[in-house]
């Protein structure tokens, strides 16, 4: 397990059942039920021999979690990152299950990783990794059963080769097997930024109702990877300023506004947003405590916690990472009345269009991208609504109403389905 820090207390496992807990206390939910969703249903460990490009061998350490099924297959990310253990992949799977039935599609929650960097690996070296970590769990996946797609450190290219190594095995193509796969195998039109547009969604819904104005608000993010720069990119049509963007080099800022297509590509060149000829550089440590109207953490769990909550001036923060809040900080937050939507909301859209992808791969019948954005936009207002509404017919911030609403739909599944035998 890792070690937590002083500005993160509980580590991420407790931070999930913490919030189940208090969920299922709102909702009335039976101690049976409460145990089952305490636990993950199958957790898998395997060991992944690698011959590396120097002659050596490495084994690397793998996990696959999955926490439920009872709504459907299990769905969720595989991560290549130094950090990955088995309780970031349980908690991690939890927040699936959560967020499949916050918008109401019919997946259970799963989440995969390797312990490795893989910025320190060739391409050689992780086509194989990834091909033995798909081989050790070929009995596990399945467009049945559980069903993987990217998340950090991976990408499309892995997804590609972990279809190929399925398909190998099986005989014949099964490109249902992942999502956020590359366009001419099966995937979908409009899945790079689909979470980035997602968050754009709630971002609009949530300004409606807190009387925010979007043309001229400013907004701070952390982050400008994948989710980050498709955000930026969609949110500044609406007439947003985002002033500071920080990744792991450092941060900046430019009070009048970035130019988010000129700093795309500067990023995309460099490696990284330092450097911007049109920004004043800034300290990771002060990016979250700016004044602006709208703050979205978009990098690793626990950026939000104890130590910096009571100087975020935001009126609105908007969760694109996956757990950046801790449960102190986000106490904080609600007793300053700043509004949270929370991750299993906010980053939703990722995992809403590789539901589509799925549908798509496992009829054979592909959709246009405008099909795509606009059943997303539908998908994703639909369930802030739901949120919303849970919220102030119970009196809840917004995340408790979103843990309400989808610890309500698993159980209502595990009830109608019973126990088994």
């Amino acid at each position: 397990m890792d070690i937590v820090n002083s500005c993160d207390p509980q580590g991420p496992l407790a931070a999930v059942l913490e919030e189940l807990t208090q969920s299922a206390e709102i909702i009335g939910l039976d101690d049976r039920t409460l145990q089952k969703l305490r636990h993950p249903k199958r957790t898998f460990i395997v060991s992944i021999p690698v011959l590396m490009d120097d002659g050596g061998l490495n084994v690397f350490t793998g996990y696959r979690v999955q926490h439920n099924i009872d709504r459907g297959p299990a769905k969720g990310g595989i991560r290549y990152h130094p950090d990955v253990s088995l309780e970031k992949t349980v908690a991690l799977s939890m927040l699936m299950t959560w967020k499949c039935a916050v918008v109401d599609i019919p997946y259970g929650g799963a989440k995969g990783g390797i312990i490795c960097d893989p910025a320190d690996m060739s391409k050689n070296e992780l086509e194989h990794m990834t091909r033995r970590y798909t081989t050790e769990l070929i009995d596990v996946f399945g467009p049945e059963r559980d069903i993987p797609a990217p998340d950090m450190g991976t990408g499309p290219e892995v997804m590609g080769w972990i279809m190929d190594t399925y398909s190998m095995n099986k005989g014949y193509s099964v490109p249902g097997v992942v999502t956020g796969k590359p366009l001419s195998i099966g995937g979908a039109r409009g899945r790079s930024k689909a979470t980035g547009r997602g968050c754009v969604f709630v971002i609009r819904e949530a300004a409606k109702r807190e009387g925010i104005e979007l043309d001229g608000a400013t907004m701070v993010l952390q982050g400008f990877g994948n989710v980050g720069s498709a955000l930026a990119e969609l949110i500044v049509p609406l007439g947003v300023k985002v002033i500071a963007i920080g990744d792991v080099a450092g941060s900046i800022y430019n009070s009048g506004g970035l130019d988010i297509a000129a700093l795309k590509r500067f990023s995309d060149e460099a490696g990284s947003v330092v450097g911007f000829p049109e920004s004043e550089p800034l300290d990771n440590g002060d990016l979250l405590t700016l004044d602006c109207d709208i703050l979205v953490p978009a990098a690793l769990e626990g950026q939000i916690n104890d130590c910096n909550a009571a100087d975020i001036s935001a009126r609105l923060v908007v969760e694109a990472a996956n757990a950046p809040t801790t449960p102190e900080g986000d106490r904080i937050l609600n007793e300053r009345g700043i509004v949270i939507v929370p991750d299993i909301l906010a980053n939703a859209g990722g995992v809403t269009v590789s539901y589509f992808e799925w549908v798509q791969s496992l009829q054979a019948y592909f959709w246009t991208e405008e099909q795509v954005n606009l059943r997303l936009e539908d998908v994703m207002t639909r369930a802030f609504e739901n949120v919303y509404d849970e919220a102030k017919k119970r009196d809840l911030d917004m995340r408790t109403a979103a843990m309400t609403v989808a610890v309500g739909r698993v159980a209502e599944a595990i009830t109608d389905r019973g126990i088994f035998p």
